[in-house]
């Protein structure tokens, strides 16, 4: 397809349909922000929750779609190496040692790319997402920590196109990622480097607050939080302080419905079509984990190779009866006394999976869950929106009707 002008008809149909129009994932968008862009015409092309194309856009971008007979790919997706890493020198204030921001500070200054398209919050609301195309490091460095609502990344793309920018740099999650991708060669770029994140369970501004109030002893004072290997909710306070809360104690009774659709129906935890991703799952406690899936990742990676303490991935432990007991404990909304959750904590935490195991747990806990609920809410759309790495993997469990 050639690249249709902002001035040309169907952008100007576009633009006018977007703000009057419902958009076409309806209930399941994720408010990626490609339909607050004239690009919102390729959305039912492009959309995640519209058509999902994960293996395809996996050989567009790679080279070849995941071999679902290795139990890595199966899980991880494409790749050429994972590692568990962390900075030698963290950044300040960085959610955890600062390797996303400080790749995306080396591309810029070293003049791979021309802008990084990040997310910054509002001066309101230190969690009400703001992208923005960053081109100073200080522009990177306002957006570190993650905000952990759903953010129209996508919606800074225009400015791309108008700023005629040709090497770009896009940080973002696994919806965001697979729209991106699907509309990548409209872009007119050069070159594209995406960054991912692995990312699960977002919710809109007033479903974070429903959660922090239920979960948090003071709410007000939360900067950031992040569900951790060790099993608990580690949430950072304004005063620097560290509060801690079991998996086993949230008031799943309360929350159940606090995610955001989109995010219940997404199979893509691990950013399958990022070039580089970097999150925590599958790495030990206080490390990250880093995915290389081709080799623009490689290269995006070797320019902070020498500021990182690295090591080789690890797995531990045997996730299939703790996944299989927690698919009735959600489905019913089980809430345990926090006594009994502390100490169902400290016990899973030193004989449960770690590594690649916990990461495999997750995924297998996310997976069943999003599986029942698709299945429930959408059964005519199910087989063609569950892709077949996650059929496969939901196979392997006793699902409830």
């Amino acid at each position: 397809m050639t690249l249709v002008s902002p001035d040309s008809a169907p952008h100007k149909k576009a633009k006018a349909l977007k703000s009057s129009s419902r958009r076409p994932a309806k209930e399941l968008c994720s408010e990626c922000g490609l339909c607050d862009t004239y690009y919102v015409h390729y959305v039912k092309d492009a959309c995640a929750f519209i058509n999902q194309q994960i293996a395809e856009l996996e050989t567009q971008t790679h080279a070849r779609s995941r071999n679902l007979d290795d139990a890595d790919e199966l899980y991880f997706g494409v790749n050429q190496g994972m590692m568990a890493a962390r900075k030698t020198e963290p950044i300040e204030g960085a959610q955890w040692t600062g390797i996303v921001s400080s790749i995306a500070i080396e591309m810029l200054t070293k003049g791979l790319v021309e802008g990084v398209v990040c997310v910054q919050n509002t001066k309101e609301d230190r969690f009400q997402p703001m992208p923005i195309i960053a081109r100073t490091p200080e522009d990177i460095l306002k957006a570190r920590v993650n905000k952990p609502t759903l953010s129209p990344n996508l919606s800074v793309l225009e400015q791309i196109e108008q700023s005629g920018m040709k090497r770009l740099l896009v940080i973002g999650v696994g919806c965001q990622i697979q729209a991106l991708r699907a509309v990548e060669k409209q872009l007119g770029l050069e070159k594209l480097y995406v960054l991912g994140t692995p990312c699960v369970d977002n919710v809109t501004r007033a479903g974070l607050q429903k959660f922090l109030d239920t979960t948090s002893k003071s709410p007000e004072t939360v900067v950031s939080y992040e569900f951790m290997q060790d099993y608990r909710v580690h949430f950072k306070h304004e005063d620097g302080s560290t509060e801690t809360v079991p998996f086993f104690g949230l008031k799943t009774n309360q929350l159940k419905d606090v995610f955001a659709p989109s995010c219940m129906s997404c199979f893509d935890y691990v950013n399958s079509l990022a070039d580089l991703v970097v999150g925590y799952m599958g790495a030990p406690f206080g490390w990250q984990w880093i995915v290389v899936r081709n080799n623009t990742g490689q290269e995006m990676l070797d320019l902070v190779q020498d500021q990182l303490q690295v090591q080789a991935v690890m797995s531990s432990g045997d996730r299939t009866s703790a996944v299989q007991q927690s698919i009735p404990a959600y489905d019913k909304g089980v809430t345990l006394p926090m006594w009994a959750a502390k100490m169902m904590g400290i016990v899973i935490e030193k004989i449960g999976p770690k590594g690649l195991e916990y990461a495999r747990f997750s995924i297998d806990s996310h997976f069943t869950r999003n599986y029942l609920y698709f299945k429930r809410q959408y059964p005519d759309k199910l087989n063609a929106h569950v892709p077949e790495f996650a059929k496969k993997i939901v196979a392997q469990y006793r699902l409830p009707e």
